[in-house]
């Protein structure tokens, strides 16, 4: 409850007293016994009720209680003298005699709702029925700004091989890079793109030498399903990242079934873990390898060498990459 007299607002709720605009420095005391003479103004109030009142019944000297009256008119311009606000009756106590509106305080809690509104969490995304997978922008740790061109240019390449996988559902490169220079939780991640999987990692480039680091990470449960670095020369960098995808796939594929299309209750042969095959046409894909048969590219009819998917990286050699792509004849 607000008590407004002459230019005075007397906030019983924010215990503020107030003078237009400015605010009127007060002790605790002082503004208790203001505000009880204001509550009980249609009364004279004796020394008893101010001592039962403002100091809990506790017995204090008489110039201790002036003191206080004396604060109280000083506070709002009156004075013992003039008696604008607060006069004495003799023998009696005193009274709170000025004009006085009451006024509820204003609602500050409605801009709640709003605000909840505001930070509501977003959706969680579900997962898609194939493996799903978001290549975060990996960090640069060349010391040089200028340098962020290529970090983001090895993931877009990591990205743009790792969605020519038929059986993996990949996040546009618009979506992953804008985590950019954030610091995220991988589950938070996994549930705002609707992805099981998310690759993170780092690249520095130095005196004509490249070192990448790729992690990926279950964001379902957090953990950490395979690490490794990459290293070689600027000439080696499509290869590199080349090798990147086909650990990344190899860590995924013995954890994930593959699609295959087929009539629904038909008798489907045993099929063993896929193999990541790197063709010439479409530099990665995947085929299922019966056993005791030929492996071939569903995408062309030639014939390749296939690398068998395993959750354990592989580490990277010069020309391992060249020696697995396909060859004629």
């Amino acid at each position: 409850m607000r008590f407004l007299f002459e230019n005075y607002c007397l906030d019983a709720e924010r215990r503020e007293l107030t003078c237009g605009t400015e605010l009127v420095a007060i002790g605790p005391k002082v503004f208790d016994l203001l505000l009880f003479l204001v509550r009980n103004r249609d009364q004279v109030v004796s020394r008893d009720d101010l001592l039962a009142a403002v100091w809990d019944g506790r017995i204090v000297s008489e110039s201790t209680l002036t003191s206080h009256v004396n604060a109280v008119r000083k506070a709002i311009g009156d004075t013992g003298k003039e008696q604008r606000l607060i006069r004495t009756v003799s023998r009696k106590g005193m009274r709170f005699v000025g004009e006085v509106r009451e006024d509820a305080p204003p609602a500050r809690a409605a801009a709640a709702p709003s605000a909840i509104a505001i930070e509501a969490p977003a959706p969680i995304l579900s997962l898609p029925d194939s493996p799903s997978i978001a290549v975060l922008p990996f960090r640069n740790l060349s010391g040089d700004a200028g340098q962020d061109y290529f970090a983001d240019g090895v993931v877009e390449d990591i990205i743009t091989a790792l969605s020519r996988i038929r059986w993996l559902f990949v996040i546009a490169r618009n979506s992953s890079f804008t985590y950019k220079g954030r610091t995220v939780d991988e589950k938070q991640v996994g549930r705002e793109l609707g992805v099981r999987y998310v690759v993170e990692g780092s690249v520095r480039h130095a005196a004509g030498r490249v070192r990448i680091t790729g992690q990926l990470v279950d964001a379902a449960t957090g953990i950490h399903l395979w690490a490794e670095r990459f290293e070689g020369t600027l000439d080696d960098i499509f290869e590199l990242q080349d090798q990147i995808a086909i650990s990344i796939v190899g860590a995924i594929a013995p954890s994930s079934s593959v699609p295959r299309s087929s009539a629904p209750g038909e008798n489907r042969p045993a099929i063993s873990a896929p193999t990541i095959t790197i063709c010439a046409p479409c530099r990665i894909c995947t085929v299922a390898r019966e056993k005791r048969s030929t492996t071939r590219c569903r995408c062309f009819t030639r014939p390749s060498h296939s690398i068998p998917s395993s959750p354990r990286p592989m580490p990277w050699r010069p020309g391992a990459i060249a020696g697995a792509r396909s060859t004629d004849g």
